[in-house]
């Protein structure tokens, strides 16, 4: 066994969740942002994702599962997996769902509801052509051009353009700023994330940002000290050094307080990230957002 198997195993053994299987004949991006909600009402921000993109015949699907289960079995771990799919073929929906049943693998057939209701509402039949919701179009480019703005701007990167961005957000370290970010950026927005850090300056461009597309994140010390303390692998406490500090309770309330008092001083919205899904809090971000920006979505030229 690789390692990178086992330390999947790892993270597999050690989560409440079984693995989670997506299998799409495009890129399962909609299954993993479903997926990633449903676990996150358990608690569960990182459930254990496998995907299997761009299935094309049920040969390889079935391969797929399999090879995968009997690396857990072999491992002496639990094989119970759940599998989402987004599969428009629709033979490939009824062998795979039949294979489930077999196998006794619960599933979720995420395709399947959507596609007969909108038949039975409109009279219309469906293209059954894999990948339509990508189709290399305005919509497809600025979701690209967006994603890549984001990453280009994450933790503080490239503050020059701190004007060019839609959304700017301010939070303090371990305060879900990325996995926000990048929620956004695949929506089509372009994101920046700066981080704060206690006695350090934020860059001198977040002032010349106009504070309706500025959002700070906040959350309560207590969530915070146990975030971080398991970051550092829960030896932070009483460790002689800098990064030991990170996760005690008296510099986490005041790099909350410092973080909060630069937040009024910008007069930007305040959203708390606390005991939220990403998912929860990128859409309370973007409602606020949209009522004070509307239609204002990048466009790429």
């Amino acid at each position: 066994m690789t390692t990178a198997i086992h330390d999947h195993m790892c993270v597999h053994n050690d989560s409440p969740l079984p693995t989670i299987y997506i299998v799409s004949d495009s890129l399962g991006a909609t299954a993993h942002v479903l997926a990633r909600a449903a676990a996150g009402q358990f608690g569960v921000a990182e459930p254990y994702i496998e995907v299997l993109p761009k299935a094309r015949d049920f040969e390889e699907i079935g391969n797929f599962l399999e090879i995968h289960q009997a690396m857990y079995r072999e491992a002496g771990l639990r094989d119970d997996i759940v599998v989402f799919f987004t599969l428009v073929d629709p033979d490939l929906r009824h062998k795979l769902r039949d294979y489930c049943k077999e196998k006794g693998i619960h599933f979720v057939d995420i395709m399947s509801t959507p596609i007969h209701a909108l038949a039975d509402a409109s009279g219309l039949q469906p293209s059954n052509n894999p990948g339509l919701l990508r189709t290399t179009d305005e919509h497809y480019f600025r979701r690209i051009a967006a994603m890549e703005f984001t990453v280009e701007h994450d933790d503080g990167r490239n503050p020059q353009d701190l004007t060019e961005a839609d959304i700017v957000l301010l939070g303090v370290s371990r305060s879900s700023k990325t996995p926000i970010s990048i929620y956004m950026g695949m929506e089509g927005y372009k994101v920046a994330n700066v981080p704060l850090a206690l006695g350090v300056e934020p860059p001198k461009e977040i002032y010349e940002c106009d504070p309706s597309r500025i959002f700070g994140l906040m959350t309560t010390p207590d969530i915070l000290v146990g975030i971080r303390t398991r970051r550092l692998g829960g030896s932070g406490r009483g460790a002689a050094s800098v990064a030991a500090s990170y996760a005690e309770p008296e510099m986490v309330y005041q790099d909350l307080e410092e973080a909060r008092a630069l937040m009024r001083k910008l007069g930007c919205i305040v959203v708390r990230t606390d005991n939220k899904a990403v998912e929860e809090t990128a859409q309370e971000i973007l409602r606020y957002y949209e009522l004070a920006h509307p239609f204002q979505k990048t466009i790429v030229e």
